[in-house]
Order: structure tokens, then C-alpha cells, then sequence
């Protein structure tokens, strides 16, 4: 007993230490009469694609569901969309818009062809979901659309078509067949993707024959002055980027960059979305981060030949990917969302303010039941997931000013322990986000603020105890922001203690 007890007591010992052990410190430098460029709001994009349960039952259920419904869209849904001021939605993909035919999916639905979703699972799509449903969709949730175009199995005809079926005001026979199928005034298409990873699955295209593919169906399809987005590189393809910019860029508007984080890099096996340890949480933030070069990388290609910024960089497709939830089908591509995708999310955000001169649009993939998603649903029940509230708490930043805050912090694993974004706001405020990266240790941000003063600091703060705390349909609130009482501001500096694995987003008055 004398032994147990001796036990119990170090146990003890060292959970108290851990607990109270000495927080690490980083230090920063803000400046708020230095400002730089404003955050489009379009960088807090999403994307939907035809692909699994992503919009069958998780954005559309149709009209006659028990599920609760608006014309056919899930209540519950939209009102979680709504709520996060979702700026621009991507579709039909992806790699699934390389082979939509977009007459699939109008008329009356009893109609429409079922179709082979050969991409994903093989699943037979009845597509009730299409154009029609997808921008009453846009509408509904307050949404710019954004429209990928067939062009890996499609033809320059067809995507006309397509446009002007969507858009013509006049009496033109598709305007017509618009009107006939429900809709009498034309939509508008705020971005238009021209194909999809024509590199890959959209075409397996070399840059400069997809640099001709892309003049020849922009010739056809140009909407209205619609800004035109022209497939980009992967990773870290500089030679994709030069070829375009060299051959197609008098043609382009903006350049997509799609890029995943995988915590191995390998795409066979790239780990698990839960029950990872320190080392796979280190190696998922080593991976994202590499965002930030390839972001200076085709920026500084793209400076050649457009050094005043005029073409821009679409980051249509990016977010975490990993190994699928076991016992699910693998082609629907479902994973488990947790804190570390929260500060997964911030990290890019972050990221993105840095180069919101070059990247003004981004889609997280995916937005429901798919890949790093906002939403997951089951049935009539739904979870936000730690992604969403990461989506929530960054909604200062649409439309924000970039401020410069010069951080200095620690390593974690190969990146620094904490990082940063500034802006002010369309409120007039000042905003400024900050993630601890470290999962086991908080940090003491000591932040100066030069040009400008401060009265009062506020906040919100996203953390759990588990590096893979999740919300579920039993538990949907496990993880969740709470307000935050650890910054204070005095005398021109601002101080914040960040709890271990945590994302705190703080306004100054």
C-alpha cells in the first residue's frame, strides 16, 4: 500500500507539473498605421463537388425528405452557411466537372439520366442537383458563384451553350429552355474555372498544349466580363505557371493552385484523421506550411511577366486529406475533422493574408461530409466541425486591411510554434489572429503596438485536451469557441497567454 501510494503521489506530481509548467514566450510587432493590402472576401471560399455524400444528403435531400428542407436544400445547412457568410461556392468540381454534361442535370427531375460518377466510387447519380439547384443554392446562402467548365470530355460548344443557357437575358432558344425549366431571369457567374487539373484528372494535358486548349474555349465561353480562371500548377509546378503566363496570360484573369496537406506526403498512406501522435501532428503542420513557399514561388514566376499583380492566384482546392473513415466507401473521401484541422485552417488563413496581393479567391475542399469539411451530416442530424468555427472566427478578416505583425516564436517541429495574421477590419477594428502549434505547452505573445493606441482587447479562444478532440453527432459541441480573458493591452503593448494547441482571435477598440 505504502508503494501505491508513493506511486499515486509522483503521478500526481507530474500531472501538476505539466500543468502548470512554465509557458513558452514569443514576441511580436504590430503596426497599425502601416496598412497594406485588404483581404478579398473571396479568400474564405468553398467548394462542392458532386462526390459522395458531399450534396446528396449533405446539401440537398429534395423537397418530399422528412428531413427538414428548404425547396430541397437541408434548413439546418443553409442556416450554418448563412451564419458563416460563405463568399463564393465552387462547382460541379473538381475532377467530377471534367465529366459533367451539364443537359444531365436540368429540366424535371423525374427526368433527368442517371449517370456513372466514374471518379468517385462509381456511384450512379440521378443528378437531381444542377444548375438550377446549384445557383438557387448561391442565392439561398448569399454566395458569389464560382462555375467549373467541362473541358477535359467537353467541347467549347457545349460550355457555350452552357453560358448562355445560364446567363442570356434575351429570347435566344437556351434563354428559352431556361425560362421553360423555372428560372425567367438569367443568373450571374461571379468566376469561371476553364477545366479542372488538366494536368491530372482533368485531362492529362502538358502546359503548353492546355495554354492552347484554354485561348480556344475562352474564345467561346468569355461571360459578361466574368473573371476567367485558367487551370494553374500543382505543388510546386514553377514551369506550369511560366508556360501559362508566357503563352495565355492576355486571356486569364487568375491561375488556380491546388494543394493538399498529407501528414506522410505520400499519397498511398497518409495517415489517420484521428488517434495520431505528436510526430504525425508535427508532420501535418510541416506540410501545409509548405503552402507559404510554393505561394512565393509562382508568385515570383508570375512577377516576370506581371509584376504589378494584375493576374491573380486562385487557391481553388486545398485543406487536409487523409486515409478514409474506415468502414466508409474510400471514393467518398470521408474523414473526421478535429482541433488540429482547426489550426490547419488558421495556418492557411494566415498564409493567405501574407499574399493577399496575389491570392485573392480560395474554396476549401470540401464544404459538407467530404474531405476537411464544414459540416458533417448523418440523416437529420448534423455536427459543425472545428474547421467551421476556425471559418467563423476568421470572419473579421473578409474585406479586412492587412496590418503588418512582425512575429518571432519558437520551433515546433519544423515551423514556428506560433504564428500570426493582422488586419483592421470593415469595422474599423483592429483583429488579430494567433495559433499556438505547440500541443502540450502554452505561450506567453508579448505583441507591441506601434502607431496607433488600444483601450480594450477582447477575444475568442478554440482549444480542447486532445490533439484529436472532434465534434460528433452524440457530442456536437466538444469543440467549440469560448470567450478568452488571457490577453490585456497597457502602455502600447499588448500581452496574450495561448493555451497549448489552441487558435485565439482578439479585437482591439
Amino acid at each position: 500500500m505504502k508503494r501505491l501510494l508513493t506511486a499515486l503521489a509522483a503521478t500526481t506530481a507530474l500531472i501538476a507539473g505539466a500543468a502548470y509548467a512554465e509557458p513558452f514566450t514569443a514576441t511580436a510587432e504590430l503596426r497599425l498605421d502601416q496598412p497594406g493590402v485588404v483581404i478579398a472576401p473571396e479568400v474564405y471560399g468553398q467548394f462542392m463537388e458532386q462526390l459522395g455524400t458531399g450534396i446528396d444528403e449533405g446539401v440537398w435531400v429534395g423537397p418530399d425528405s422528412p428531413i427538414h428542407n428548404v425547396r430541397g436544400y437541408r434548413t439546418d445547412v443553409v442556416e450554418a452557411l448563412k451564419a458563416l457568410k460563405v463568399p463564393v461556392v465552387r462547382w460541379p468540381g473538381g475532377c467530377y466537372a471534367d465529366i459533367y454534361h451539364w443537359r444531365d442535370g436540368v429540366g424535371a427531375r423525374a427526368q433527368r439520366p442517371v449517370t456513372l460518377n466514374r471518379w468517385w466510387g462509381n456511384k450512379e447519380e440521378n443528378n437531381h442537383f444542377g444548375t438550377h439547384e446549384f445557383f438557387e443554392f448561391a442565392e439561398l446562402i448569399g454566395a458569389k458563384t464560382y462555375l467549373s467548365i467541362n473541358v477535359g470530355s467537353g467541347t467549347p460548344a457545349e460550355a457555350a451553350d452552357w453560358i448562355e443557357y445560364v446567363t442570356a437575358p434575351g429570347h435566344s432558344r437556351l434563354a428559352e429552355m431556361r425560362r421553360a425549366n423555372g428560372r425567367d431571369a438569367p443568373w450571374k457567374i461571379d468566376y469561371l474555372g476553364i477545366g479542372n487539373e488538366t494536368w491530372g484528372c482533368g485531362g492529362r494535358m502538358r502546359a503548353p498544349y492546355y495554354a492552347d486548349v484554354y485561348r480556344q474555349f475562352v474564345g467561346f465561353v468569355t461571360a459578361n466580363g466574368t473573371p476567367n480562371i485558367a487551370v494553374g500548377p500543382s505543388g510546386d509546378d514553377y514551369t506550369w505557371t511560366r508556360v501559362m503566363m508566357e503563352q495565355a496570360r492576355n486571356d486569364f484573369d487568375a491561375l488556380s493552385l491546388h494543394y493538399y496537406t498529407l501528414p506522410t506526403g505520400d499519397w498511398t498512406t497518409k495517415g489517420p484523421a484521428l488517434g495520431f501522435d505528436e510526430a504525425q501532428w508535427n508532420a501535418t503542420f510541416t506540410q501545409t506550411y509548405r503552402m507559404e513557399g510554393f505561394l512565393q514561388g509562382h508568385d515570383a514566376v508570375m512577377d516576370e511577366t506581371d509584376p504589378e499583380n494584375k493576374k491573380i492566384i486562385a487557391v481553388d482546392e486545398w485543406g487536409a486529406w487523409y486515409d478514409p473513415t474506415p468502414g466508409t466507401n474510400a471514393g467518398y473521401l470521408q474523414q473526421q475533422n478535429s482541433l488540429r484541422d482547426a489550426l490547419l485552417a488558421a495556418a492557411n488563413f494566415n498564409i493567405f493574408h501574407r499574399h493577399a496581393d496575389r491570392v485573392r479567391i480560395a474554396n476549401v475542399a470540401q464544404m459538407v461530409n467530404v474531405l476537411q469539411a464544414m459540416i458533417l451530416t448523418d440523416g437529420p442530424r448534423m455536427a459543425l466541425t472545428p474547421t467551421y468555427h476556425a471559418f467563423a472566427m476568421y470572419r473579421p478578416f473578409q474585406g479586412a486591411t492587412v496590418l503588418p505583425l512582425t512575429l518571432q516564436s519558437p520551433a515546433q517541429g519544423e515551423v514556428k510554434a506560433v504564428d500570426g495574421t493582422a488586419a483592421r477590419g470593415t469595422d474599423g477594428k483592429v483583429h488579430i489572429a494567433l495559433i499556438n502549434l505547440n500541443p502540450d505547452d502554452a505561450a506567453d505573445v508579448n505583441v507591441s503596438v506601434g502607431g496607433g493606441t488600444a483601450r480594450r482587447v477582447s477575444g475568442q479562444v478554440l482549444t480542447a485536451g486532445a490533439m484529436d478532440a472532434h465534434n460528433t453527432f452524440d457530442a456536437p459541441d466538444a469543440v467549440h469557441p469560448v470567450a478568452f480573458t488571457g490577453a490585456r493591452i497597457a502602455n502600447g503593448r499588448l500581452t496574450a497567454r495561448l493555451p497549448a494547441k489552441s487558435l485565439v482571435v482578439l479585437t482591439l477598440d
